[in-house]
C-alpha cells in the first residue's frame, strides 16, 4: 500500500501513552522512539500519558521506572505526565454524553452468552449481536454498557500501513466503554485523552491497528477532532511469536542506559528503516534522537513486524534493511 501523504509542514501534537504494567519493553521503545521523532521533526510537541486504568494490572513503582528510563535515554516531554486513573470524571462525562444522545445503553450480557450467539470463528473477536439494544431484557442486570455501531465503513489513510478501512458492525458490533464494576474502557478513555490533549497525531504499534476504527467512530460522535495515525511494525520474537516484556524489558533496573543507552537507539532507528551514521557510534542519547528528529525517513519504515536484536558488546549492530 502507498504510505499517506507526508505532514512533515503542519506542527503536530504527538504522545506516548505506556501502560505502568511492567518495564518499558523494546517493542515500547521502538514506539515511544517512532511517536517522538515524528512530533519533533515537524516542530510539534510531545505528551506523556499513563494509561493505567486498569488498576489491578498496575504494577507499584513502574510508572516512576519508565520515566526515569525514557529520561536516561534522552526523552524529554512536554508538559505534565497525565495519569488515566485520575481523569474518570471526564470519561464519566463522555459516557453521559454518549447516553444523553440515545448512542450507548446498558448491556446485561455474559461473555458466554455472546459467544453461544455469535457466529465469529474460534479465537477471533466475538461481534455483539444487540441482545440489549432495545432494552435490558428481563432478568437481566446491568453489566456494562455499549455504544451503538451502524452499518458504515470507517477508513483512514495511515502514515505507515496506507489506507485502511473496517466495518464496525460486522467486526465487533456495539462495543463497550464502561463496565458495571466502575473501569471504563481503553476506547472511551484514550479518545477523551487526546481530544482534550490536543492531539493530533497518534504513532503507535501496529497491534492498536485494528482498534483505530473504533476511536474514530468515537472521534466523531463525541465531536473531537480525528488525528493522523501512523501505526508502526511490532517486534517480535525470532520466531515470529509475541515480545515476552519480562525477557526484554528495557529499565534502569536491569540495564546500565549509561552505557548501553545509545546501543538501544541506534538498535531502535534501524529496526524502523532509518540508518544512523557510525560517527553517532557512542554518542549522547540526546544526540541521536536529535539526528532522529532530523533525518527520520517515514518512506524508510517497513511494513512487517520483525525481532529487534537485544544490544550486544559490538560496536555496530546489525541493520534490518
Amino acid at each position: 500500500m502507498t504510505p499517506a501523504a507526508d505532514i512533515t509542514e503542519v506542527p503536530v501534537i504527538g504522545r506516548f501513552a505506556p501502560s505502568p504494567t511492567g518495564p518499558l519493553h523494546l517493542g515500547s521503545l521502538v514506539a515511544a522512539l517512532g511517536s517522538y521523532v515524528m512530533a519533533h521533526r515537524s516542530g510539534g510537541k510531545w505528551l506523556l500519558r499513563m494509561e493505567d486504568l486498569d488498576a489491578p494490572r498496575v504494577v507499584s513503582g513502574i510508572a516512576d521506572d519508565i520515566l526515569r528510563t525514557l529520561e536516561s535515554l534522552g526523552f524529554r516531554w512536554d508538559g505534565e505526565v497525565v495519569y488515566q486513573s485520575r481523569r474518570t470524571e471526564a470519561y464519566r462525562s463522555a459516557m453521559e454524553q454518549l447516553l444523553g444522545a440515545g448512542l450507548a445503553y446498558s448491556c446485561g450480557c455474559t461473555r458466554s452468552e455472546i459467544a453461544r450467539i455469535s457466529s465469529a470463528p474460534h479465537g477471533a473477536e466475538l461481534v455483539y449481536p444487540g441482545i440489549c439494544r432495545n432494552g435490558l431484557p428481563e432478568g437481566k442486570s446491568e453489566r456494562a454498557w455499549r455504544v451503538k455501531v451502524y452499518d458504515e465503513l470507517i477508513e483512514f489513510n495511515d502514515l505507515f500501513v496506507g489506507h485502511y478501512s473496517q466495518s464496525l458492525s460486522s467486526s465487533c458490533g456495539d462495543f463497550v466503554i464502561q463496565r458495571a464494576d466502575g473501569p471504563f474502557a481503553y476506547h472511551l478513555a484514550v479518545v477523551v485523552d487526546d481530544g482534550e490533549s490536543g492531539v493530533n497525531q497518534v504513532v503507535r504499534g501496529a497491534d492498536l491497528l485494528q482498534s483505530t476504527p473504533r476511536q474514530i467512530y468515537l472521534q466523531k460522535l463525541l465531536g473531537f477532532p480525528v488525528p493522523v495515525y501512523g501505526h508502526l511494525p511490532l517486534v517480535v520474537n525470532p520466531d515470529g511469536t509475541k515480545l515476552s516484556k519480562r525477557e526484554n524489558a528495557v529499565s534502569l533496573a536491569d540495564r546500565d542506559l549509561a552505557r548501553e543507552g545509545w546501543r538501544l537507539l541506534f538498535a531502535a532507528l534501524r529496526f524502523l528503516g532509518q540508518s544512523p551514521p557510525p560517527d553517532l557510534n557512542g554518542a549522547p542519547c540526546t544526540e541521536i534522537l536529535a539526528w532522529g528528529v532530523e533525518a527520520f525517513d517515514p518512506a524508510s519504515v517497513p511494513s512487517t513486524a520483525a525481532p529487534l536484536p537485544l544490544p550486544t558488546g559490538a560496536d555496530e549492530l546489525p541493520s534490518r534493511r
